[in-house]
């Protein structure tokens, strides 16, 4: 596996994966708001954040990530690669290169809270409601210095 930043070529693959990963792990998330979600992730999401793809050893995209400042906006994984370490090796190389110390994540997520805290993320505070103002309550959390 190799990370390499992404480019506007890969956009429809990653929209793809995107909405594979999402319809896998977010079964509380209403299907129009993954359809209202879908065209603002591809014209307008993908572009506010630097993206970082995973490709496999035969060079198909198997996770992405996408850091804005030091936070990490996203993190996606093939629904067929989950488990094979592509998400700790995204979140790794975030920490490494790119100085993210921080996370969002849906409170409903039970997964992705479990992964984030096992890689030593903390809860450091909660809004009711998601970015886009949806009643999708978010868990902020961070990793705080010793």
């Amino acid at each position: 596996m190799t990370i390499e930043e992404a480019d506007k070529t890969s956009y429809s693959e990653l929209i793809a994966l995107w909405e594979a990963s999402v319809r896998a792990t977010h079964d509380f998330l209403a299907e129009e708001d993954l359809l209202m979600l879908k065209p603002l992730i591809f014209e307008q999401f993908l572009d506010a954040v630097e993206l970082r793809v995973a490709r496999s050893t035969s060079g198909e995209i198997v996770g992405f990530s996408g850091v804005s400042d030091d936070k990490l906006e996203m993190l996606f994984i093939a629904p067929n690669a989950r488990g094979e370490g592509i998400g700790t090796a995204l979140v790794d190389h975030a920490l490494q290169a790119q100085a993210v110390s921080k996370v969002d994540v849906n409170e409903q997520n039970e997964q992705a809270l479990g992964f984030y805290q096992r890689l030593g993320f903390q809860v450091v505070g909660r809004s009711p409601v998601d970015g886009l103002n949806k009643p999708y309550p978010l868990l902020h959390m961070a990793l705080l210095k010793d």
